[in-house]
């Protein structure tokens, strides 16, 4: 492993911990507020409160998204433009900010859209909910708000200022809380209904106090260098560069990336759009609490791996030429190996082919490796959730919400099994975003659309045919992981044996000891539980058991 990946990884372990760290207090500070929430609010409240989080995910996501992405699978050489070899950084750095007003133009527009085909859907039970109106126009401007961040945010993650970012969203989601509760408890005291506007209120907290943490950081660091967080020309080359704004195969890839962003949203937030079509305000409300503290561990722990590990096999696996992104059709294939070794020999005289293929070998090895600790990881972090999961989430929800939420329990319990898919399909396609060409990323878009075809007819069956309510959306997510997981596990296998390295599914699973307990301990735990009254003797027993069976992995 050469020094460059050794400080990739090094670099990804410490964003990880702070991007898991900050996920922890957030996550602890939403649940906080929840359990005031859950005092003041009904079912049929915290379902519309779901549906407008929906809205605001959607606008983010398809403004964003695809460029997010795009940027991290660029490489760290600049392509230079009219920046000479002192100003590399400079010139990377503008290249970015260019890029991300493509999502804070993106905003308004989406914004809108999604706001008018919101209303038009809604039922006359959502339309009569006090202030939904205002709720909705508060989380468009939110979410307009949010994207006027999006520079300062992609220059964080350019320089791996992953403690700005932790600073910068913690202090947001602090004051989202401390918000939506106050404006929860004055309604309370004053008897005023005002239906989800507590959550719209919060939402605009939460994107205020963003932009005003990472420009006040930015802004400062910007001007030291000598750079700008507004768009600035970077090259007059028009065959590279896009209005001399936009580096043109990043901006190709993003638009690969975009087509598929609508399939892949639908999958992501299917379950939210299926169960707002087919079953009544409270059992998405329901659904919405069960999939909150189900996902409490994927969000915490998973979702910060998935982040970070994108960005480090995009770079552990930028240096070969099959690694590369395969430029469109007439575009100069820029990031080839030919160019590199032109590019380091303008610098230091000589050429790297050699040391390249090496690092591209070496860098594929350290990728293996990567993936196959972290799949080991989520196997013996699967098998506790799997075995302890069900039979303790009830016990737990009843005390933190409160019994008028007991049914929510039932579906938390089911949801636990859908956890380890989560995080396996997320760590895989993290694999498949960081190194698929813009041809594969068009199979895989047809795949995606197939695999909606299959998470709409499972869930319409389960929900419309069957009433299984959000047992039976579970069991369609469940499906479509499962789906997905194959395809994408079934590419980087391929991807691998390419590259003259062997990927087996029994080097990732844990050992046959653990998974055997697992059965006999979940087995216990399950005939246990029909005794179980639901008292603190009850949650006691299920901890100590389950502690043990944590000591014995």
């Amino acid at each position: 492993m050469s020094n460059a990946q050794a400080s990739v990884l090094v670099d990804s372990a410490q964003g990880t911990t702070f991007l898991i760290l900050l996920q922890i207090g957030s996550r602890v500070l939403t649940f906080a507020v929840n359990q005031v929430l859950l005092r003041f609010l009904s079912p049929e409240l915290l379902g519309i409160s779901s549906q407008l989080e929906l809205y605001g995910i959607s606008v983010l996501y398809f403004a964003r998204e695809s460029l997010r992405v795009s940027l991290q699978r660029q490489r760290v050489e600049s392509r230079g433009g009219h920046y000479g070899p002192s100003d590399i950084k400079l010139g990377r750095t503008q290249e970015v900010v260019n890029l991300s007003y493509i999502a804070v133009l993106l905003g308004p527009l989406l914004a809108f859209i999604f706001a008018v085909l919101y209303i038009r859907q809604a039922g006359p039970a959502v339309l009569a909910i006090p202030y939904l109106y205002q709720s909705l126009v508060l989380f468009g401007l939110a979410t307009i708000a949010e994207l006027l961040a999006e520079p300062c945010f992609v220059v964080a993650q350019q320089q791996m200022l992953y403690g700005l970012r932790a600073s910068a969203e913690s202090s947001a989601t602090f004051t989202r809380c401390v918000l939506t509760c106050a404006t929860a408890i004055w309604a309370s005291i004053n008897r005023q209904d005002l239906g989800v506007l507590p959550f719209a209120v919060g939402q605009l907290g939460y994107a205020l106090v963003l932009n005003m943490v990472y420009y006040g950081r930015i802004w400062r660091t910007s001007s030291m260098e000598g750079s700008s967080l507004f768009p600035q020309p970077v090259s007059t080359d028009t065959s590279d560069y896009v209005l001399a704004l936009f580096y043109r195969p990043t901006l190709t890839l993003s638009i690969n990336f975009y087509a598929q962003s609508g399939l892949k949203h639908l999958l992501t937030q299917g379950d939210s759009v299926l169960i707002a079509l087919f079953t009544s305000l409270s059992s998405q409300g329901v659904y919405a609490l069960a999939s909150n503290y189900g996902s409490l561990i994927a969000r915490m722990l998973f979702q910060p791996i998935e982040e970070s590990s994108r960005g480090v096999f995009g770079r552990l696996l930028a240096s070969g030429s099959s690694l590369e992104t395969t430029p469109a059709k007439g575009m100069p294939n820029t990031t080839s190996p030919k160019s590199l070794s032109d590019h380091r020999r303008t610098q230091d005289g000589s050429l790297a082919a050699d040391t390249n293929l090496k690092s591209s070998a070496s860098g594929v090895l350290s990728a293996r490796s990567y993936l196959i600790t972290l799949l080991h990881l989520y196997g013996l972090l699967s098998l506790i959730i799997t075995t302890v999961g069900p039979t303790i989430a009830p016990l737990l929800l009843r005390y933190v919400a409160g019994r008028s939420w007991t049914l929510a329990g039932s579906v938390l319990s089911v949801y636990c099994y859908l956890i380890p898919l989560l995080a396996l399909n997320g760590i895989l396609e993290a694999f498949v975003s960081a190194v698929a060409t813009p041809a594969q990323l068009r199979v895989q878009s047809a795949w995606m659309l197939a695999f909606s075809a299959g998470f709409a007819t499972s869930g319409y069956v389960l929900l419309r045919m069957y009433d299984y309510g959000a047992k039976g959306l579970v069991a369609a997510n469940a499906v479509n992981m499962a789906m997905r997981i194959v395809w994408s596990w079934t590419f980087v296998r391929g991807y691998l044996d390419e590259q003259g390295s062997k990927l087996r599914f029994a080097d990732c699973l844990p050992n046959i000891t653990s998974i055997s307990v697992g059965i006999m301990v979940a087995s216990y735990l399950a005939i246990l539980g029909q005794s179980f009254r639901g008292d603190y003797l009850d949650l006691a027993k299920t901890v100590i058991i389950g502690g043990m069976y944590g000591v014995v992995l």
